[in-house]
């Protein structure tokens, strides 16, 4: 059964790291995405480490975020598990009949789009295997170019904006210069901010995860809607 057609869309957001300020940040650029009609409920998980940085912490991180949507399952019309390596995603999507994406997902099926090559911009180079495994998964191996990273230590670049936009843009720019990306993807939901001042600096394609992630919640909201 799809939303209800006297009442606004409402779209739980899961930040599966345990800042309440990133997920504040994370709310306010959906709701700009994806425009009137739709309502972002945010919630943060509590067990989780300020920002996801290791494979352990994200694979740890899969058990609260599917708790959260279960939690939230009756008051809500679809899930975004607002983190890149999605955790939590696959366990959702077996265990309910809400239309659930996560931001790797969205962002690369938006990238990979026309037939792109794609590469990812990031600040963990501790979770290159599980970024490397996502077009795998995806379907979309043949058209990645890669992962690179920013040089910096991850939580003290998103202490100091200007910095994680410059090394940002560097590691965008290897991705285009280098390895021959078509568009690239900004790979984490805490760096939603940074994705979009970076686009204005490039001419290809500068994917912000968030955004595709509310363009294909959206989609799939309607698609349930109408069924």
């Amino acid at each position: 059964m799809g939303p209800r057609s006297d009442r606004r869309a409402r779209i739980l957001l899961i930040n599966p790291n345990s800042l309440e300020a990133t997920t504040a940040m994370m709310v306010a650029i959906a709701a700009s995405a994806a425009g009137d009609g739709f309502d972002f409920i945010g919630a943060t998980a509590t067990r989780a480490p300020a920002m996801i940085v290791t494979p352990d912490a994200l694979g740890a991180a899969a058990p609260e975020v599917e708790q959260i949507a279960r939690a939230h399952r009756d008051s809500c019309d679809g899930i975004i598990v607002s983190a890149f390596g999605n955790p939590g995603l696959a366990g959702i999507k077996a265990a309910m009949s809400l239309p659930a994406v996560g931001l790797g997902e969205a962002s690369m099926l938006a990238a990979a789009e026309t037939g792109r090559r794609f590469g990812v911009a990031t600040t963990t180079p501790l979770l290159k295997t599980k970024i490397d495994a996502l077009p795998e998964a995806l379907g979309l191996r043949s058209r990645y170019t890669g992962s690179r990273f920013a040089e910096g230590d991850p939580q003290e670049l998103m202490r100091e904006p200007a910095r994680l936009r410059e090394a940002l843009a560097a590691a965008v720019e290897v991705c285009i210069a280098q390895d021959g990306a078509e568009a690239v993807i900004i790979g984490g939901g805490p760096l939603g901010e940074a994705a979009r001042e970076l686009q204005p600096m490039f001419t290809v394609p500068i994917i912000a995860p968030i955004p595709s992630a509310v363009g294909r919640i959206i989609r799939l909201v309607a698609d349930r809607a109408g069924n």
